[in-house]
């Protein structure tokens, strides 16, 4: 049927009344084509190989189209920023940017703290990346900078190689802070170029689909395990204690049990001021929700709690007279560009290809999010390009890791951002700040900060509900989320995320070890085969049995393949095979001792030239015949059938069928294995489907595949799997070919050449 035809009555057919259409609809239809093999559906389909394309050589040609291609690709603000619409777009996008550096500069001094680091430090990293990331992103709402679950991985490394211990002094033991905060800005700072360093190199070598690997379940179970790390790392800002600086594994568990040993040790002026700035914090959040439908922009809640708190501590003193911890001296205006030290790459590689992979996954996810929302498109590779430029270049001005933060996202799209203009917008906001209002925070408690974290936690810790809901969706990825959530909290972030990729992938693998098995019926008047035990209605086909897999068979499960199958089929095909294998052995023996006799008698008789013709055909020992004519009669028989059931016809001229053998004959004469679930084949899969063949064919059950995908086809090809015993007429186009051929060619009669016509009824 042609395109216009076609087109022609769905047109027809649009304009009928809907009672009409919907009869038409229902009417009974028959769909006629001739019964074929693989080799018959290439000839009418003219198959030919695929032209393969070299991608790679497109790398290397030079022209001024190219040129203008690639750096589009790599500079994305060329290509949308000229064409940016300012009447429409810029007062959403300044509205947004304010909003984004209101919760950015809370944020960034409550993080910076969270990473182990001097609070100015976070006001840096939330500048430079955001700028950068303006010029080279492809998400048009995500806001990067500083990050909870990338702060919190950032201050295990900078706790781990920079503790307190080391910087002990005087007699009193009391720790040097400046040496200490120094060394720990030159881990991050290092830590942050290698991280981009991994970043930008897998970007150009095009590995952005590394956070395929990556799934939901254990990207959510890690950064809920994340939010505890945080939560608990701010207790010592809560409760104002000095704890001892651990790392590695169980350090999560030693830091709660230290806490709760030192409770009575708690300064009580910091505990209020932590309850008090956090209750706040929560009810001008709940307000800001309440009121979102009538406000341009959300209240800021975090800053109006920061400002209140320092003005606070500022006019009663809460440093001086009740001890409360304050975050000091925060320098004004920038600090020069630094080279990072080379010697620390060696102890830092590790966490930093973590933390590269971590940050890339939040970005992305939230950036897809996003787009597909907006109906725009994120490159996952130019992402990691971009996320790695503002990491390389934000290391170099001291700034430690960053990715992006969900919550100020949301708050950029909501306050009607639609391009990262507003991303522009926020950092030179905070620009100024750090040039001229940052030194008015030196009286900032940082218990205001810990309760600034801890509320933001909100969001992670609710993750906490995926529990129940996967428990009754899917089990297999409710385990991935616990052993994600496990591991990562007792054996802290980063070993944590190494042994949940490993046992996610593990866990695929044995999800294919173990597919679903079915033999599979008709359905009533159609073409369709279903698993005879999901549907009542589907029965099997007498004297064939279609078998299915519901995964492809590679080298991990071809053996448990074979296994069901012979399973399923209700035979015992290796106990037949070793029966018929034992009883051909004592026949072999039985006739080499009559040869002996025969040999003897022949010697001793005297005078007589006797000739004795000895035939070892096994039927002749059954029936006690020498009749040399019945052995050559028998061995001349033609065989019209050019598949296996020729084989069959052989054995039987021989005696060795399983009937005359005495063997109990399976119940089918055709195997009919449905392929349409094979996605690639590799040697193990080629020589365990061989090993099918010979195996039914020696119990006299012809083989045939169906419903092969083309690649798959191409594969067999090129392992050599057709020969002269398994050509491609074994192979059909679906299973109701492979039933029909085999009805009509069983292997007790020789198969007829005319190909016949397969008629469906649906």
């Amino acid at each position: 049927m042609g395109l216009s035809e076609a087109s022609g009555r769905r047109d027809t057919q649009a304009l009928l009344p809907v009672t009409q259409a919907m009869e038409l609809r229902n009417r009974d239809y028959h769909v006629e084509r001739p019964l074929m093999n693989q080799q018959q559906l290439e000839e009418l389909g003219h198959r030919t190989s695929a032209t393969r394309t070299y991608q790679w050589r497109t790398w290397f040609q030079c022209s001024r189209a190219r040129a203008r291609a690639l750096l589009f690709q790599y500079l994305p603000v060329l290509s949308w920023l000229p064409r940016y619409p300012l009447r429409d777009w810029l007062l959403g996008d300044l509205l947004a940017g304010l909003s984004v550096a209101i919760m950015q500069l809370p944020q960034g001094l409550a993080y910076a703290l969270l990473a182990g680091l001097p609070p100015v430090f976070g006001l840096y990293s939330s500048f430079y990346p955001v700028f950068v990331y303006f010029l080279f992103g492809t998400s048009r709402h995500i806001s990067v900078g500083t990050f909870a679950v990338m702060s919190v991985m950032v201050g295990s490394v900078t706790e781990s190689l920079a503790p307190d211990e080391n910087f002990l002094q005087g007699v009193n033991a009391t720790v040097d802070e400046v040496a200490r905060d120094h060394f720990r800005v030159q881990l991050a700072s290092s830590l942050s170029v290698l991280v981009g360093l991994f970043q930008v190199g897998l970007g150009l070598v095009r590995f952005g689909f590394v956070v395929t690997y990556l799934s939901e379940p254990l990207v959510r179970g890690y950064t809920t395990a994340a939010s505890v790390q945080v939560f608990v790392s701010q207790l010592k800002y809560v409760f104002g204690l000095q704890l001892s600086s651990r790392s590695g594994p169980l350090s999560l568990i030693y830091t709660v049990l230290e806490v709760c040993s030192m409770l009575p040790r708690s300064v009580v002026g910091t505990v209020v001021t932590a309850l008090v700035s956090g209750v706040v914090l929560v009810l001008l959040k709940l307000l800001s929700d309440k009121l979102h439908r009538y406000l341009p922009m959300p209240i800021p809640g975090e800053l109006l709690t920061l400002i209140g708190a320092t003005g606070i501590s500022y006019g009663v003193g809460l440093k001086s007279r009740f001890g409360v911890d304050v975050v000091g001296d925060i320098p004004a205006g920038l600090v020069p560009p630094a080279a990072p030290s080379p010697q620390l790459f060696a102890s830092l590689v590790g966490y930093a290809f973590t933390i590269a992979v971590v940050g890339f996954a939040i970005a992305i996810s939230l950036g897809k999010i996003f787009a597909l929302r907006h109906g725009y498109r994120v490159d996952s590779n130019q992402e990691l390009v971009a996320l790695g430029l503002s990491n390389l270049i934000g290391g170099i001005f001291q700034c430690f890791p960053v990715s992006c933060s969900m919550s100020r996202s949301l708050v950029q799209e909501g306050s009607g951002g639609n391009t990262q203009v507003a991303g522009a917008v926020s950092s030179l906001f905070i620009l100024i700040i750090i040039v001229k209002l940052g030194e008015l925070f030196r009286d900032l408690p940082k218990a205001v900060l810990a309760a600034a974290i801890i509320v933001n936690l909100k969001g992670m810790l609710k993750q906490f509900t995926d529990i129940p809901s996967l428990w009754k969706s899917n089990r297999m990825d409710l385990l991935i989320w616990l052993v994600t959530f496990v591991a990562t909290i007792l054996l802290n972030l980063d070993i944590g995320l190494a042994i949940a990729v490993v046992f996610s992938l593990l866990l695929v693998v044995f999800r294919t070890q173990l597919p679903r098995y079915s033999v599979l019926g008709q359905v009533p008047d159609t073409d369709i085969y279903q698993d005879v035990a999901e549907y009542s209605e589907a029965r099997e086909v007498p004297g064939v049995k279609v078998f299915r897999s519901s995964a492809t068979m590679y080298f991990a499960n071809a053996e448990l393949y074979s296994d069901a199958l012979k399973k399923r089929c209700g035979v015992d095909v290796d106990h037949l095979i070793s029966k018929k294998k034992k009883w051909l052995r004592k026949q072999e023996q039985k006739l080499k001792r009559m040869q002996k006799t025969l040999k003897k008698q022949t010697a001793a008789s005297e005078g007589t030239s006797v000739s004795v013709q000895v035939n070892t055909n096994i039927r002749d020992v059954e029936s006690n015949s020498v009749d040399d004519s019945t052995a050559r009669a028998s061995a001349g028989n033609e065989l019209e059938d050019t598949t296996a059931s020729g084989q069959e016809d052989a054995k039987a001229a021989n005696g060795s069928t399983l009937k005359a053998l005495g063997l109990p004959q399976p119940p089918f004469h055709s195997l009919i294995l449905d392929l349409g679930a094979l996605s690639f084949v590799d040697t193990v899969c080629i020589k365990s489907l061989k090993n099918i063949f010979r195996d039914f064919r020696e119990i006299e059950v012809e083989v045939y595949m169906a419903a092969c995908h083309a690649p798959v086809v191409a594969q067999l090809e090129a392992g050599h799997f057709f020969d002269a015993s398994i050509t491609k007429q074994h192979l059909f186009a679906s299973v109701h070919d492979a039933v029909l051929f085999a009805l009509q060619h069983p292997r007790s009669s020789p198969a007829s050449p005319v190909s016949p016509v397969l008629t469906t009824k649906l």
